[in-house]
């Protein structure tokens, strides 16, 4: 029964709880029974409070007419403010911090009817230096970062939904490691007041699940909608680019054959595929010149007050940033305007692209891997999907990474769905 239970993607379960064939209590009580279980080896949650959210699943429960989630619970990164909950940033700066209220989209989640049990480990300030939690599929192997407790949580079925965040590649990073569904929305999608600040320009809200068919549950609840709009699969096979850019060489070479076999096999389905080229190099080292300048000065205030708690990942990224010349960081700046420009362009012939999410399956618990194969799309603010379709040499997922068009997120959607049933 448990089994059956927490295997159950956030679809299926709001379909089962808006039947009432299974109660918000069941459902988490079989959510907490799987974190007493795996927790130990798995590492994914910073605080749990149990007992507050069978409390908040039993009020669910009891409403005559139950809001949209109907009680499924949801993990939420500890970089995301909660008011119940102590948030820390993943750092120990902020032990036992206690936020005044929510985050805007932990409200909204609340309103739509989510539980939530507890907060996913970050590794700190969302950067660099690895935290806890384990990959669990092999717990010598990271589960990635910065949205690592999040990523392992929904990927070891101990929720059907968790939160991360992007400013590199900190949600279809992770995702690509732990063989889930990682969504990062078009850049400014969500609201992200009382998400921890990284680097603003660069920061975006997204989330794991473990379909295609979840995602739109997932944005209908943080975007205050009564209903996730409908996802179709497109009419005719989606016309996909094979986009390789100047990070290709990153990519190990068994995940470089993985990718261009799974495009060949897309255009065996009916798609039509085609290589094309972004026609702009440099955007991923432009990435990382905006991200260290943007993260040196939101985090200026605990780099002068408490630089002996900070890591010396997080001290060399920040001293990076702290001294970066202006016209370097103007020269990124415009580098990556012209990247959009570039990257708008493609989709007159594509619907979306196709790329890798990772450089290959996860590696050693003592990095989060490597971010360079995300950092591009973050730069340029599109929207990206990363699909666990993908297995390693060693039998590890690997993600293969969809990118649409900047603020065409549904039509991204609907190619990743045609994708997933491929």
């Amino acid at each position: 029964m448990v089994r059956a239970v927490i295997d159950l993607t956030v679809a299926q379960a709001v379909a089962r709880l808006e039947r009432r064939e299974l109660s918000a209590e069941e459902l988490l009580g079989a959510c907490l029974l799987r974190i007493a279980e795996r927790e130990p080896q798995v590492q994914a949650w910073e605080m749990l409070d149990a007992r507050g959210a069978l409390e908040q699943a039993r009020r669910i429960d009891s409403l005559p007419r139950r809001p949209l989630l109907h009680g499924v619970p949801v993990g939420i990164k500890d970089l995301i403010d909660t008011a119940d909950l102590p948030t820390t940033y993943g750092s120990p700066i902020y032990h036992g911090h206690r936020p005044d209220s929510d985050a805007a989209c932990v409200a909204a989640l609340r309103a739509a009817g989510a539980v939530i049990p507890g907060k996913t480990v970050t590794t700190e300030f969302a950067a660099f230096a690895p935290g806890k939690t384990r990959n669990p599929h092999d717990p010598l192997r990271t589960p990635g970062g910065s949205s690592s407790g999040s990523a392992a949580a929904v990927a070891d079925r101990m929720v059907p939904a968790a939160l991360g965040s992007q400013t590199a590649g900190s949600v279809i990073r992770p995702a690509s490691f732990c063989g889930v569904v990682g969504f990062k929305p078009t850049f400014g999608a969500f609201d992200l007041r009382g998400v921890r600040a990284l680097a603003p320009s660069l920061d975006t809200l997204g989330f794991f699940v473990r379909a295609v068919a979840d995602v739109p549950w997932m944005i209908a609840a943080l975007g205050g909608q009564p209903r996730p709009a409908p996802l179709e699969l497109p009419h005719t096979p989606p016309r996909i680019g094979l986009c390789r850019t100047d990070q290709w060489p990153r990519a190990e070479a068994e995940t470089q054959r993985l990718v261009e076999q799974a495009a060949a096999r897309l255009e065996r389905a009916g798609c039509s595929v085609r290589e094309v080229e972004l026609g702009v190099d440099g955007l991923a080292e432009a990435q990382a010149v905006i991200m260290s300048a943007e993260m040196a000065q939101s985090l200026r205030s605990e780099s002068q007050s408490y630089d002996a708690q900070l890591s010396e990942r997080l001290r060399s990224v920040l001293q990076q940033g702290e001294t970066c010349p202006p016209e370097r960081l103007r020269a990124a700046r415009d580098l990556a305007q012209r990247g959009q420009r570039s990257f708008d362009a493609l989709f007159a012939g594509v619907d979306a692209l196709v790329t890798p999410a990772a450089a290959g399956e996860a590696p050693p618990i003592d990095t989060t891997g490597d971010p360079a194969l995300c950092r591009i799309w973050t730069l340029i603010g599109a929207p990206c999907i990363s699909l666990p379709v993908l297995r390693g040499p060693a039998g590890l997922p690997i993600g293969l990474q969809l990118v649409g068009a900047r603020g065409r997120d549904a039509q991204l959607l609907a190619a990743a769905a045609w994708v997933e049933q491929v």
